[in-house]
């Protein structure tokens, strides 16, 4: 059982396994907003209109992103059609190529025992699985840049054949440019900043020599620059707001109103890393050290030193998100990759205690889960979501009973020194664990997208083009993917004024004005439907608004015209 990672057979079957389980679940779950509903929308507005180049968001232009999340969901959709597995199809995939690279990154620089633990442990943690189930642009940067990151550590190991380090490097570049097209100059900026402290740290001048800066700048290019000088000549305000308001500002200003606690990103790492959690800092530090004096992480000027990289790798990204001014969960899910090679290396030489501290930690969180379960109606933030929380009861109890046995099956496989079979054991609980928690967030994330109310708006007309829609005070995210069409919106800008500087003509900028055109319609003869918060529509028809509320929630209210009150202003 100490030699699960030469067995082939069992290898691909876990693969299989894994890809099957991991897609399956893709469709369990309608999009939550924001970020799965915008970005499944923006695909849908590209599939619809035929426009690969200028991107939109209700029918307005939208630069705050480049396009290649939505060049992949708008192709699924062509190929598989319009709905939620589609939508998140993309994002399933960098979840499994992350993972795939990794591992044979992990093989070729370390051996094949820590390729095989490498996968298990990001194919588990629970952040990256969870990531590569939602749609969001964060795991399509994660996975381009661990193309990035595997790509060089494999150039550049110190038996890389000139071919090999070619060959690994374009595919390092070409990585690099993907992710640039997947969330900008992030892309680049992080890569070439770990590069540069790793040549300070390392004394390593020559590397800069083997990373075929001329091939690879060629390739780049030829990967990035397309897109960029196609939207900026149909769009000549696009290369500044993308290039100064979306980069630099994001990162110095608060406007984004996105600020967070310095801690933030560190927690996000310790909770993200589970089942692992119990040999986290033990890896961490196993990245700074030597192991051996015939261990190849020496401090010999000119030889690569894999484990220093990846520690500067977690570390600078971490530094980096922590001292911005946005702080959102996401950023921080490219570190994952270098994390797991690093728990993997370390899994690999540690001691027996920590492998038995780690799944042993594992089973209590397992226990702490199943001891929070009484307690999760309590998490409802609006009236009448308890029931949606007691509707989750079941797959978080059975989440922690998965993670409770399974911890405490590695903890004895280690306790008996059978490395292979604890930590795969340890692997299928926390990924299993985190599919049952995932696939059990449905009732919430069908809450928080408005479905209850999809009924409604079909019976009053919502998604035919005919019907207008007004989005009053708000923008749900999902629902408009939902309905199939763009939405007028009212008396509301958020992540839209820049686009709406360009086209103001696509909303109506204050109540009163909306007021106005609802009562045209309803005088025209034409049907209309405004989504609302409650509040909103209860002030709305106080002010003598021709309507009715025919569906609604805690969060949400959905009105319908009807004969008019009062006149149209002119």
């Amino acid at each position: 059982m100490n030699d699960l990672h030469r067995n082939r057979t069992l290898n691909w079957t876990l693969l299989i396994v894994f890809a099957a389980a991991l897609l399956y679940v893709l469709g369990v779950r309608t999009l939550v907003p924001p970020d799965e509903g915008r970005y499944a929308e923006m695909a849908r507005e590209m599939f619809a209109s035929g426009d690969w180049i200028t991107t939109r968001l209700n029918g307005i232009k939208y630069f705050e992103k480049p396009p290649l999340q939505t060049w992949m969901n708008a192709l699924s959709f062509g190929l598989f059609g319009v709905g939620d597995w589609q939508a998140r199809l993309w994002t399933g995939l960098c979840g499994l190529l992350g993972v795939v690279v990794t591992g044979v990154a992990g093989r070729r620089v370390f051996g094949a025992r820590i390729g095989f633990y490498a996968a298990l442990v990001l194919g588990s943690s629970f952040y990256w699985v969870a990531c590569s189930q939602a749609n969001s642009l964060d795991m399509s940067l994660a996975s381009m840049m661990t193309l990035a990151l595997c790509g060089l550590l494999v150039a550049q190991r110190d038996d890389a054949t000139p071919a090999e380090r070619r060959n690994w490097m374009l595919l390092c570049w070409a990585g690099m440019a993907l992710a640039v097209l997947s969330k900008g100059l992030i892309g680049l900026v992080l890569p070439g900043a770990v590069l540069v402290l790793y040549t300070l740290f390392a004394r390593d001048l020559r590397i800069w020599t083997r990373l075929h800066l001329v091939k690879g700048s060629l390739l780049f290019f030829l990967i990035t620059a397309p897109w960029f000088v196609l939207v900026a000549l149909k769009n000549p305000e696009q290369p500044h707001f993308f290039f100064i308001h979306e980069h630099f500002d994001r990162f110095l200003k608060t406007e984004h109103h996105r600020e967070a606690p310095w801690w933030i990103f560190f927690a996000l790492i310790a909770a993200g890393s589970v089942p692992w959690l119990g040999v986290l800092v033990q890896s961490l530090a196993l990245g700074v050290r030597r192991v051996s004096d015939a261990d190849s992480d020496t401090d010999t000027p000119g030889r690569f030193r894999p484990r220093l990289m990846l520690f500067i790798w977690i570390a600078f990204i971490t530094l980096f998100f922590t001292k911005s001014n946005s702080k959102l969960p996401g950023y921080i899910v490219p570190v994952f990759p270098a994390l797991a090679l690093l728990v993997a290396v370390y899994l690999d030489v540690g001691t027996r205690r920590s492998r038995m501290l780690t799944a042993g930690l594992s089973a209590l969180l397992g226990a702490a889960l199943l001891a929070f379960v009484p307690f999760m109606e309590r998490l409802a933030k609006h009236p009448g979501e308890d029931v949606v929380y007691a509707a989750c009861q079941p797959w978080v109890l059975a989440a922690g009973l998965v993670l409770l046995v399974g911890g405490l099956l590695s903890m004895l496989y280690a306790r008996q020194m059978v490395r292979d079979l604890s930590v795969l054991v340890l692997a299928i609980a926390g990924f299993a664990a985190t599919q049952l928690l995932m696939a059990g967030f449905g009732p919430i994330a069908a809450v928080r997208a408005g479905a209850g109310v999809l009924p409604a708006l079909k019976a009053a007309g919502a998604m035919d083009p005919a019907t207008r829609v007004y989005a009053v005070g708000m923008y749900e995210q999902s629902l408009t993917f939902y309905m199939g069409r763009p939405v007028t919106l009212v008396d509301y800008l958020d992540e839209f004024e820049f686009g709406l500087q360009q086209q103001p003509q696509l909303a109506i900028p204050t109540v009163a004005a909306f007021l106005d055109a609802w009562r045209r319609d309803a005088l025209e003869g034409r049907r209309s439907v405004a989504i609302t918060k409650p509040d909103i529509a209860a002030d709305l028809l106080q002010q003598g608004l021709p309507a009715r509320i025919v569906a609604g929630d805690a969060r949400r209210a959905v009105l319908v015209n009807t004969a008019p009150t009062t006149q149209a202003t002119p």
